[in-house]
């Protein structure tokens, strides 16, 4: 089993190049998916936080009122650390049963918070999706529909550009969509080798 851990900041197109590797027969394992999946509706998760928070942390339909869960984590600590307790092993959990079930040559973790989360101890190489903050601030207020503000808030909550890049085995730049496409298929020839290197030793 060979994985290759997909991050980058904000707007910075993971899930652009995340589609172009799962085009070549690449499974891939979304973190973001994974934490939706924990606290859906029937799940521990979301049973869990129920009585912790009581039921009105549930909408109408019985899933999971996220507005209301951030409004609870954001203004208290105590809060965000208890859930962060819960949910990282049973996401940490299920990530791993994904990666063990998968069967193509190497597979694509996408994590966006796998430096933040310690999650680089999952993969054999991580992949880091660059661009320029200023183009990340100006994509997310036009994707997001937030202010210049509200954007330069969550970058600084992430981990800064130049630990990313510390953490990076490879780096993709995300400024000209042919070009990224074009880099893509190099750097999944270069995956190729090294995952056919990693079983041969």
């Amino acid at each position: 089993m060979y994985v290759v851990g997909l991050t980058g900041g904000i707007a910075s197109g993971k899930t652009t190049v995340a589609d172009l590797i799962a085009t070549k027969n690449i499974n891939l394992v979304d973190a973001d998916i994974v934490a939706r999946e924990v606290v859906a509706i029937g799940s521990d998760g979301l049973a869990q936080i129920s009585t912790h928070f009581g039921p009105e942390i549930l909408l109408d339909d019985g899933s999971l009122n996220r507005t209301l869960l951030r409004e609870k984590i954001f203004s208290d600590d105590t809060n965000k650390q208890w859930l962060n307790n819960l949910l990282h092993p049973m996401i940490r959990a299920e990530l791993l049963a994904q990666l063990a079930a998968s069967r193509s040559i190497y597979t694509l973790l996408v994590v966006p918070l796998l430096v933040e989360n310690n999650l680089t101890s999952l993969c054999d190489h991580v992949l880091v999706v660059d661009v320029e903050e200023q183009v990340q601030i100006e994509r997310t207020i036009a994707r997001d529909h937030v202010s210049e503000q509200q954007a330069k808030a969550i970058l600084q909550s992430q981990a800064s550009r130049q630990q990313r890049l510390a953490d990076a085995d490879s780096v993709v730049v995300n400024n000209d969509r042919q070009q990224l496409a074009d880099d893509v298929d190099i750097l999944h020839q270069k995956f190729l080798e090294l995952a056919a290197s990693a079983v041969a030793n």
